[in-house]
């Protein structure tokens, strides 16, 4: 799949990917993976629905979907890279993940945030409405 807006274009083929920019910010930049393995970063990637966000070619976002493609699916990995951020195009990168085909009549979608409530509410996201019902394992220092 491929979308454009202006001079930005999101598509989920894996072969658009720049493993350079995935690995270096979630590694560096990011809160929730910092100092994650490349190993780890390349597997997560190619066991997840893609999701490249590029202005000219120059891939600036990115985003997974981790899916079974039929009830459920795990937002993870969302990130625009900071000289893009406050156009909208977080906004618009996760637009074409909830309108991707093979993520449609999904009953539950999850993810987690620190600080960007406000970006997922623009999509429909919410929060638990049943807390109490979920569990988790995590290891917050694994890497």
């Amino acid at each position: 799949m491929k979308w454009q807006q202006g001079e930005f274009t999101v598509t989920d083929k894996r072969e658009d990917l720049d493993m350079e920019v995935i690995y270096g910010f979630l590694c560096k930049e990011s809160y929730w993976a910092k100092n994650i393995p490349r190993a780890t970063v390349e597997k997560s990637v190619e066991h997840s629905l893609c999701f490249g966000l590029y202005h000219h070619n120059k891939q600036i976002g990115f985003a997974r979907a981790i899916s079974d493609c039929a009830t459920f699916a795990y937002l993870a990995d969302v990130f625009v890279v900071p000289d893009y951020r406050g156009q909208g195009l977080g906004k618009w990168l996760i637009a074409c993940i909830l309108a991707h085909p093979e993520l449609q009549g999904l009953r539950r979608w999850l993810l987690a945030t620190l600080d960007a409530h406000g970006l997922y509410e623009q999509n429909g996201f919410v929060v638990l409405r049943y807390p109490e019902w979920f569990l988790e394992i995590h290891h917050p220092d694994i890497y």
